[in-house]
């Protein structure tokens, strides 16, 4: 009789155990109908279980992690390809050159689609002459590709302007090359 009790209790305890784990991994049921045309439309159950679900809602966000780490990667490749393309001048002028128009038209439609970036535009000059005359030279190349940019439509209150003059070469040799790579307008994007 013992026996027989115990044997009994086992087989009550493996039901309920498997009863109770059952109805914890109960699907969720998501019925989806299509509105009341007429008495005889079915309705269409769908079974979706929550793990399906979770899984569905992280690969979205993984997604959307991926799309929005892609659009930065992307703007900064924009950002540094902005910069890293000056305007050179000729000795001893401050007008632009057809190089240099061009140039300034891809940089005015990048801050067209960018209204959330400034510009600041850093005149340089080689070594000839003397420091004022060349931080004034700066100056006047630096004016130069503002004024063509605020032609473009380009609000001024998104350009600034400075003036280095010789003090920050780019190339600091004493030749016509590294003098022609100093004649320029340098640009820096800020937010």
């Amino acid at each position: 009789m013992w026996k027989k009790l115990m044997i009994g209790s086992i087989a009550v305890a493996f039901v309920c155990s498997s009863l109770l784990l059952m109805a914890s991994c109960a699907k969720k049921q998501v019925q989806v109908s299509q509105g009341l045309k007429s008495a005889t439309e079915e309705t269409v159950t769908v079974t979706v279980t929550e793990t399906e679900i979770d899984r569905a809602r992280k690969e979205a966000e993984r997604q959307a992690k991926l799309a929005e780490t892609e659009r930065i990667k992307a703007l900064a490749e924009e950002i540094s390809l902005f910069e890293s393309e000056n305007i050179y001048f000729d000795f001893d002028r401050a007008n632009l050159k057809s190089e240099a128009k061009a140039n300034l038209k891809i940089k005015a439609e990048w801050l067209r689609r960018n209204p959330a970036y400034s510009v600041r535009i850093a005149g340089n000059g080689d070594n000839r002459g003397t420091a004022e005359y060349n931080l004034a030279l700066g100056e006047r190349r630096a004016q130069s590709a503002k004024k063509f940019l605020r032609a473009l439509g380009i609000s001024g209150d998104r350009i600034s302007t400075i003036s280095y003059g010789e003090e920050r070469p780019a190339d600091p040799r004493n030749t016509e090359e590294a003098w022609s790579k100093n004649r320029r307008d340098d640009f820096t994007l800020t937010k």
